[in-house]
């Protein structure tokens, strides 16, 4: 498994009411152990989370199932990380 990190920007079409699915979605992943971490941004714009994953097409497939990206609340963008320190 690798480790992929996923920007997840605001879109103008952002409505709060899909926070609460957003965060259950994310309890899924983690309970499928596939969610190592996750954060907001303090300025509001959006957040980020990192998820293992077998491939970065797996990774896609995974995250545009989150109903921040589904609704299109979020723009999220999925990059490969390789942590080094």
């Amino acid at each position: 498994m690798r480790k992929y990190l996923v920007l997840a920007m605001r879109t103008p079409r952002f409505d709060s009411s899909v926070a609460q699915p957003h965060r259950e979605w994310l309890e899924g992943v983690r309970a499928n152990g596939q969610l190592v971490e996750t954060g907001k941004f303090t300025d509001g714009s959006g957040g980020a989370y990192v998820i293992l994953a077998e491939s970065l097409d797996a990774a896609r497939d995974l995250v545009f199932t989150d109903p921040i990206h589904a609704t299109g609340a979020s723009e999220l963008t999925v990059y490969e990380w390789e942590i080094t320190g």
